[in-house]
């Protein structure tokens, strides 16, 4: 049985293959499907699998496009469905017009789904000569009097109605026409999860060009998702083994934030002594919208290799606090390191013999390329990683503490935390040495403390005027320690 259930976790991750992977975003879970997962021996799995099999584990939704794939739908038929969706009113057409437009969505091009996108954002906007005409009545309607007379109270409420009557008119014409798209897909079976991929596809377009009109769509639609998915409808739900492979295999495949290296990786996560929580929606059926990972130690962890290699867990009942080392969203949706000006001769002085493999015309030159090196050879180096460690540090408390966005912290990640009440406790040095850590944060990882007596304090703060909460040990990085002669001079680190 177990056997069974290891093979249809790794089946159906590998199943979900898009159609031209390096451009279609198709689902968030299709960037990370062809990653080869492996049993507790090293050795890989195979994943082949009948077509009848493919198709009976992929399910009944319409969302996904054969994996075998290779035509695209016209555009302009894409494109006629969806106008049909938006302007038809027949109900008993509308479910067969709307899984015509989803899928055929599904079957553009990359380059054809941006165009449509386009044209949803510009053509079905709202009008705005209709707003503007509405808006000058409403400016020349005149405002009720205070008489107190009844004859006055009778104009009056003439006066009144046709307030009410532009102000009705004019909520109509602010919203756009692609409102109705939005409603119609969310009321049908599959739909907000279609809608959340459909957004994913927008702020891909985003990320690339700004687009007014879409920018405009995206935040509309980013409205109405809040709305469908308030957290008074979702389920919180323990992950445990004995759950259903199609379920864990998501857990697999969203993983964001420390990957899952194989089956026994897996078990070990929802095993002794750690714990793995989701939140479902009834709209999404078997997957969660986010998951957090959990893991009871008996102190503050300071390397993730404590948590995810395979050193044996204490027993439950010796557990002084929950370490939450990973929370991933499945539904989509950075920041550069800040390098400040590290004198060059700091590095040579150092590290001479590196910089002639990464050379440089100032230490922040220098610090990039060795940062960026797809091999980092800096981690193999001890003269390297002591020359490197303290302006990294600094760096990271500064980036965490003082660079923020509309008054709160730049890093979503500890924006996140920090409007939960909780504070920064500590930055740990080489923390996490995998490749993905290395890549995204120089190995450097955060401990976010939340102090139950403190919550609401931190919260509060942090609301109220953007304050973080941070040890002293955070802070001190933040210092930066200028020797002149024999004096040492300990400046705030600012701009």
């Amino acid at each position: 049985m177990k056997n069974k259930k290891g093979l249809a976790i790794l089946m159906r991750t590998r199943m979900k293959t898009s159609t031209d992977p390096s451009r279609l975003p198709l689902l968030p879970l299709t960037g990370k499907v062809n990653q080869m997962l492996t049993d507790a021996k090293g050795n890989a799995f195979d994943t082949s699998v009948p077509q009848a099999a493919a198709e009976e584990a992929q399910g009944p939704t319409k969302l996904n496009p054969p994996a075998d794939s290779t035509s695209y739908r016209d555009f302009d038929a894409v494109r006629e469905s969806m106008h049909s969706a938006i302007s038809l009113n027949k109900a008993e057409v509308l479910d067969v017009v709307l899984d015509d437009f989803s899928e055929g969505y599904f079957s553009l091009s990359f380059e054809n789904r941006r165009k449509l996108l386009i044209t949803l954002a510009q053509v079905y906007d709202l009008n705005r000569a209709q707003v503007r005409d509405l808006i000058k009545q409403y400016l020349g309607l005149e405002l009720p009097g205070g008489n107190a007379s009844e004859s006055s109270t009778v104009d009056e409420e003439a006066m009144l109605s046709c307030f009410y009557r532009v102000e009705r008119n004019l909520r109509q014409v602010l919203k756009p026409a692609y409102e109705v798209l939005f409603e119609r897909l969310n009321n049908r079976p599959g739909g907000l999860k279609f809608l959340s991929i459909f957004r994913a596809d927008v702020l891909s377009i985003l990320a690339e060009e700004n687009i007014a009109s879409l920018r405009a769509l995206d935040s509309y639609l980013k409205e109405k998702l809040n709305t469908w998915l308030s957290p008074a409808a979702l389920e919180l739900h323990q992950i445990t083994w004995d759950d259903p492979a199609s379920l864990l295999e998501k857990i697999v495949a969203y993983e964001a934030v420390h990957p899952i290296s194989n089956l026994l990786d897996l078990k070990r996560r929802l095993g002794v002594g750690r714990r793995c929580f989701g939140y479902l929606h009834p709209a999404i059926r078997g997957e969660p919208l986010i998951f957090i990972e959990v893991a009871l130690l008996r102190n503050v962890a300071q390397t993730i290799q404590e948590v995810l290699w395979d050193t044996p867990p204490i027993p439950e009942s010796e557990a002084t606090c929950a370490l939450f080392y990973s929370i991933s969203s499945t539904q989509e949706s950075t920041w550069e390191s800040f390098l400040s000006n590290v004198s060059l001769n700091w590095l040579k002085e150092r590290c001479p013999i590196y910089l002639e493999s990464f050379p440089g015309k100032s230490g922040m030159d220098v610090m990039l390329k060795l940062l960026t090196s797809t091999k980092f050879e800096w981690i193999s180096s001890p003269e390297l990683l002591s020359a490197l460690k303290p302006p990294l540090m600094r760096l990271c408390a500064r980036y965490l503490l003082e660079e923020k966005k509309r008054g709160k912290a730049l890093d979503s990640v500890a924006n996140f935390h920090l409007q939960n009440g909780a504070m920064i406790e500590r930055i740990n040095w080489m923390a996490d040495r995998s490749e993905k850590g290395l890549r995204q944060s120089g190995g450097i990882m955060v401990n976010y403390i939340y102090r139950v007596e403190r919550i609401d304090e931190c919260a509060h703060s942090y609301f109220s005027t953007g304050h973080i909460h941070a040890s002293n040990d955070i802070r001190r990085y933040t210092l930066v320690i200028y020797s002149h002669k024999d004096q040492k001079i300990t400046l705030p680190c600012s701009n």
